[in-house]
């Protein structure tokens, strides 16, 4: 392995998403790869922030949303109606629980979705332990997993999903639909506007 100078580093291009409003102010311009983490307690609007996130992604590239713990239920398609998610929308699709090996053949595939979202990790517990979880981002390392993740006692819920949060480039804790922002990006609050369906910004989180 080559040493590089300040130089290559600096002239060093990275594929990101370019952001805009309360997005931009928070995320900045993310990088289109690696993990991401949202987690949150129960019936705090996790579900609600993320598919408002994967549908404002999918203006960008394909996302798949694996909606493993609800299925494609009421409550889910409650979720999806509520977050306003565009009915014509053809880059944003769902599947089912699926297990993490059918998962991974199903991202191998030429044309398959650039992010992957995985709600939730409760549902892993027995099949994403760190070296699966390692091994699959690794192996799908031009992609954005965006993992989402129950509470336990301040700190995501399972051991991979505190894992995820070590390795992830965003972390988002959501707290009734108050959405703080940290990680390697600019930091903030983004709140839910439950009349809109939408996002507006909040205070910038103190360093």
């Amino acid at each position: 392995m080559r040493n590089r100078t300040v130089k290559n580093l600096y002239d060093k291009k990275f594929k990101t998403f370019d952001f805009e409003g309360v997005w931009a102010d928070t995320i900045g311009q993310p990088e289109t790869n690696g993990a991401w983490l949202v987690y949150g307690a129960e019936k705090n609007g996790k579900t609600w922030f993320s598919l408002l996130l994967a549908e404002y992604i999918s203006s960008f590239t394909s996302v798949l949303y694996v909606s493993a713990e609800e299925g494609m239920g009421k409550t889910f398609v409650d979720a999806c109606h509520r977050a306003q998610i565009n009915p014509n929308n053809r880059r944003l699709h769902f599947v089912e629980y699926t297990p993490v090996d059918e998962l991974s053949i199903k991202l191998s595939k030429r044309r398959s979705a650039k992010v992957v979202f995985v709600d939730n990790m409760t549902i892993y517990v027995d099949e994403l332990r760190s070296k699966t979880l390692r091994n699959l981002l690794q192996k799908h390392s031009d992609k954005l997993f965006i993992f989402i993740a129950h509470e336990e006692r301040n700190e995501p819920y399972t051991a991979a999903a505190k894992l995820v949060k070590k390795l992830a480039k965003i972390i988002i804790r959501v707290e009734g639909l108050a959405c703080f922002v940290s990680g390697r990006c600019k930091g903030g609050t983004l709140t839910i506007d439950e009349n809109k369906a939408a996002l507006y910004h909040g205070s910038k989180i103190k360093e």
